[in-house]
């Protein structure tokens, strides 16, 4: 049977599905896991910023700072077919991600409140120009790739693997003081996705 309980205004789902189970501390207090994949997927569908890590074919650490998009489970990034993103990323097919996520609402504009952060591991596919799985998604990835770039640009698909790794989403403001209460890791995917 599934029950919700409130963790500081924050449901919390306690079926034990594989993704998310509410865990107490000996005080009674929850610690957590408070988020499930699907919040996440939630927060990374209405980000569109994100830092791109990777290495050079030398092993030198690079990052870069990205505008994506999200189809499915998977985020898209379109780079000029030249650049350093699409070359070192087709080299190693392997990057880190991390998305900040704003909180605060208006009171960030007045008050210093950082992002929370959604980070990851990810194996990533870059796709020529013109390629038959970017011409698949050209209506979803519109915004992010405009039909006149389309022939012009290369896609880097991302497939995120593992866990996501988040701080500061789903809890209080207040809480982002915490690290053990405003951190998480939760599976990229839940128990009841198939692909």
């Amino acid at each position: 049977m599934a029950t919700k309980t409130s963790h500081d205004g924050v449901n919390v789902d306690t079926r034990n599905d594989g993704v998310s189970e509410a865990v107490l501390q000996g005080d009674g207090r929850s610690i957590g896991p408070r988020l499930r994949s699907e919040g996440v997927w939630r927060a990374l569908d209405e980000a569109s910023f994100a830092i791109l890590g990777y290495v050079t074919p030398s092993g030198e650490p690079r990052s870069s700072g990205v505008v994506y998009g999200t189809v499915g489970r998977r985020l898209y990034v379109a780079v000029a077919p030249d650049s350093w993103k699409a070359r070192h990323i087709a080299s190693s097919g392997r990057v880190a991600v991390t998305v900040p996520v704003r909180r605060g609402g208006i009171l960030s504009l007045v008050a210093p409140i950082p992002p929370a952060t959604i980070s990851f591991h990810a194996t990533a596919v870059v796709h020529p120009p013109g390629s038959p799985e970017v011409r698949a998604r050209s209506k979803e990835l519109a915004s992010l790739l405009p039909a006149e770039r389309q022939a012009s640009s290369s896609v880097i698909e991302v497939v995120p693997e593992g866990a996501f790794v988040t701080y500061g989403l789903g809890v209080p403001l207040m809480k982002m003081r915490d690290p053990a209460a405003a951190r998480e890791r939760v599976p990229v995917r839940s128990g009841l996705e198939t692909r």
